[in-house]
C-alpha cells in the first residue's frame, strides 16, 4: 500500500484547508485510515481515523468540531477538513493506512500510531497568526 497526502500549505489562522491522502490497493474500503500531525520537537500526535466504510470516525479532543475525516472508496482517497486553524495546528500532517482492519474498535487503538501498517509522506500545514 502506498500513500500520497497532499493538500497542505501557508494560511491565515481561522482559515481552512482539505487534506487529501490518495492510496494504491485494490482493498481500500477494508482498510483503516488515520491522520496524525508532528510539529517541530513534538511528538507525533493523533488527529483523526475512519473505519473501512466511513461510517465510524474518531476525533482527537484537540481538533474535535474543527476538523473532519471523510473517505470516497471509489477513489481510493481519505481526506481531512482542517477549518478554525490556530496557529498550533502548525504541523506535518500525516495519513496512515491499516490494512489488517476495517472497523475503529477503540480511540486508544485509533489513536497509537502502531496499529498502522502504511504511512504517506506528510504534508506541511502552517498557520500564521
Amino acid at each position: 500500500v502506498q500513500l500520497q497526502a497532499s493538500g497542505g500549505g501557508l494560511v491565515q489562522a481561522g482559515g481552512s484547508l482539505r487534506l487529501s491522502c490518495a492510496a494504491s490497493g485494490r482493498t481500500f474500503s477494508s482498510y483503516v485510515m488515520g491522520w496524525f500531525r508532528q510539529a517541530p520537537g513534538k511528538e507525533r500526535e493523533f488527529v483523526a481515523a475512519i473505519s473501512g466504510g466511513g461510517r465510524n470516525t474518531v476525533y482527537a479532543d484537540s481538533v474535535k468540531g474543527r476538523f473532519a475525516i471523510s473517505r470516497d472508496n471509489a477513489k481510493n482517497t481519505v481526506y481531512l477538513q482542517v477549518n478554525s486553524l490556530k496557529p498550533e495546528d502548525t504541523a506535518v500532517y500525516y495519513c496512515a493506512a491499516d490494512a489488517t482492519r476495517a472497523y475503529v474498535p477503540s480511540y486508544t487503538y485509533a489513536a497509537g500510531p502502531q496499529s498502522y501498517d502504511y504511512w504517506g509522506q506528510g504534508t506541511q500545514v502552517t498557520v500564521s497568526s
